[in-house]
């Protein structure tokens, strides 16, 4: 006795369309409104690459005494604002004559696009890939990563190494907030809440990745004989259970770190100092 929902009988059908599926012929079964996370999560994105992109081009308006943006340090380029006691290393000589932030952007986004909570995210956001659970993806056939340049993905510990590095002169960036406007030591502004906010955020996010996981207590046959290495894993996991809320708390802040910086360098208001 027919069902309505017998497997399918269209040649070449794949995914929920082949023949081994049963037929049903509605695209899912979801009554709710399951199109608003894939749609947030695109416009929340969105938003932060226009933002990024406008800043990272801008080559104006990052430096802010003792206050740098994280989109532009360590400063890599000779065309960088002097930072007193800052992060200017000037690897890349006067030949380079755009801005200095495309020299550092490209190590924090490689680790975020690489992220495998990003790619859950950019991947249902824009590429509907899937949109959302028990929603069949529009594409008629999926490889997964399998492919260039979705392979590529597969660099992502490599990216972590950098991002630790990022995050280490970011610290040393932080540190140096706790001085005035004249370099002096022993101060504090709001700035300096901001950027430790942010740097705390940033190293959480950066810690609680998968591939932070992996290194610290992965390919291990008896965890009771490393036990240091045991409690690490169980810290990372801890971090890592909230690994989406600190990827996109990290990316608002660090947001709003540069926004700082760039309100204060443009003459937009003056910082606050508590002491």
């Amino acid at each position: 006795m027919a069902t309505g929902t017998e497997p399918s009988s269209q040649a070449g059908a794949t995914g929920v369309h082949a023949s081994s599926r049963a037929a049903i012929p509605a695209r899912h079964l979801r009554t709710d409104r399951w199109w608003l996370a894939p749609a947030g999560t695109a416009a929340g994105l969105l938003a932060f690459i226009v933002y990024s992109t406008w800043r990272a081009f801008a080559n104006a308006d990052y430096y802010a005494a003792p206050y740098v943006s994280p989109f532009y340090s360590p400063c890599l380029a000779e065309n960088c604002h002097t930072m007193r006691g800052g992060p200017n290393w000037e690897i890349f000589g006067s030949w380079w004559g755009l801005s200095p932030a495309l020299l550092i952007l490209i190590f924090p986004l490689g680790f975020r696009l690489t992220c495998y909570y990003y790619r859950k995210a950019y991947y249902r956001g824009f590429w509907a890939s899937p949109p959302a659970c028990a929603v069949a993806e529009p594409h008629k056939k999926y490889t997964g990563e399998t492919r260039f340049p979705l392979i590529l993905q597969n660099i992502h510990r490599y990216f972590f190494y950098f991002a630790i590095l990022v995050a280490g002169v970011l610290t040393y960036d932080t540190a140096l907030t706790f001085r005035d406007a004249h370099y002096a030591w022993g101060h504090m502004g709001l700035g300096t809440l901001v950027f430790l906010v942010n740097i705390v955020l940033i190293w959480a996010y950066t810690l609680s990745c998968h591939s932070c996981r992996h290194i610290v207590g992965g390919r291990l046959r008896h965890f009771s004989k490393h036990p240091v290495r045991y409690r690490l894993w169980g810290w990372v996991g801890k971090l890592n259970e909230r690994h989406m809320v600190l990827a996109w708390s990290s990316l608002i802040s660090v947001a709003v770190a540069d926004f700082y910086v760039f309100l204060l360098a443009s003459g937009a208001f003056e910082d606050p100092r508590f002491f």
